[in-house]
């Protein structure tokens, strides 16, 4: 059995904010002014936005932020009976219950999705909301529902203001390569993350007006095996660090290494694709994208473009594949037969899923 995207949605709260107003929202950290110009300047990141107040107070949770995503995906009227909720993040309010049960209340407040559904909660970092995806296909696919909804979403802002950091103070015992130090794997987070949320309706079926996806395949490749931990969420302190010497190590190996895998084992051609929307969590990884596109893409079918938001989002962590998808539907034109790749990079300990899809009118 096939299964479609048939609806995508998205919400990013409030209004952009630009890099002169970051610390009116999130406030500001002894040291990092002698950081930000350069992190800004690394991750070419122009515009974010937060669901903070200017008092640092936040405007939503994370469930909200979620449904408010679910409303966007299904304000087409495309309402049919949803029998499978999955959802993904990095952090959310409450350890537990899982943030699909949470998500799932929230709806049925608001008269979406009241009766009893299957319900799969997915915690990581980036790929939580990729690995929500395909829990959702595979859901459709092995003919259990012939609709499901998946989420992703994320709110980092929470814990990256300055109200709720708390820092680790060995700075000045790095003062010849900043970089080194736990202070900075934690600050530089704080120049480029963004709070959003994403979501997609999977259904049995193309819609029946409109633009759908099939799903061509789905590839997730882990390779925490042989990789080092390189961004964690400390559950007692939440903390949030990733340490960039190992993502500048690891992360061009193994996503060369992932997408290859993907084409070799579902027998396909990345010359084939109309655009990969990558997961680029800073415009440093553009020369990694691009080297990947010119090694895998023949003479005789030129190269592949690649579309990103990230100057005018930020990092929306794990919705932000979610957030592409609906973003890039808006703005281009697309003609039945296009295919669309969906690259998603996960640095916690490498990993990857990559997920084929083919337009359908």
């Amino acid at each position: 059995m096939d299964c479609y995207i048939t609806g995508t949605g998205g919400y990013l709260p409030g209004n952009a904010i630009n890099n002169e107003d970051i610390s009116t929202y999130i406030g500001n950290l002894e040291g990092e002014s002698e950081v930000k110009e350069k992190i800004l300047r690394m991750n070419g990141i122009k515009q974010r936005y937060y669901a903070l107040d200017r008092n640092q107070n936040p405007t939503h949770d994370v469930y909200e932020l979620a449904t408010l995503a679910v409303k966007d995906c299904l304000n087409n009227g495309n309402k049919e009976s949803i029998g499978y909720l999955s959802t993904g993040t990095t952090n959310a309010p409450l350890v537990a219950p899982g943030i699909a049960s949470m998500v799932h209340s929230r709806l049925a407040e608001i008269g979406i999705i009241k009766e009893s559904i299957e319900i799969n909660s997915n915690s990581g970092i980036c790929t939580s909301s990729a690995q929500a995806i395909i829990n959702a296909c595979r859901a459709v696919v092995l003919g259990g529902h012939a609709s499901a909804l998946c989420v992703g979403v994320d709110q980092p802002s929470e814990i990256l203001k300055s109200t709720a950091i708390d820092v680790p103070c060995d700075r000045d015992s790095h003062a010849d390569d900043i970089k080194n130090s736990k202070w900075f794997m934690s600050v530089f987070l704080r120049f480029m993350l963004s709070d959003g949320s994403g979501a997609f309706l999977i259904q049995d079926k193309p819609a029946r007006r409109g633009i759908s996806f099939k799903v061509n395949w789905t590839h997730s490749k882990s390779f925490a095996n042989e990789a080092p931990l390189c961004m964690k969420l400390e559950s007692r302190t939440l903390l949030l660090s990733q340490d960039v010497n190992v993502l500048n190590q690891y992360m061009s190996r193994y996503s060369r290494e992932s997408v290859i895998s993907a084409m070799e084992t579902n027998g396909d051609r990345l010359g084939s694709y109309r655009v990969v929307l990558p997961h680029l969590s800073s415009y440093f990884f553009r020369r990694m994208m691009l080297k990947i596109i010119r090694e895998l893409c023949s003479d005789s079918e030129g190269l592949v473009d690649y579309w990103t938001n990230l100057e005018r989002v930020g990092n929306t962590g794990a919705a932000s594949i979610y957030i592409m998808l609906n973003e890039y539907i808006e703005s281009h034109q697309l003609s039945e037969g296009d295919k669309i790749l969906l690259f998603v990079p996960e640095s916690g300990q490498f990993n990857f899923v990559i997920i084929s899809l083919t337009v359908v009118q």
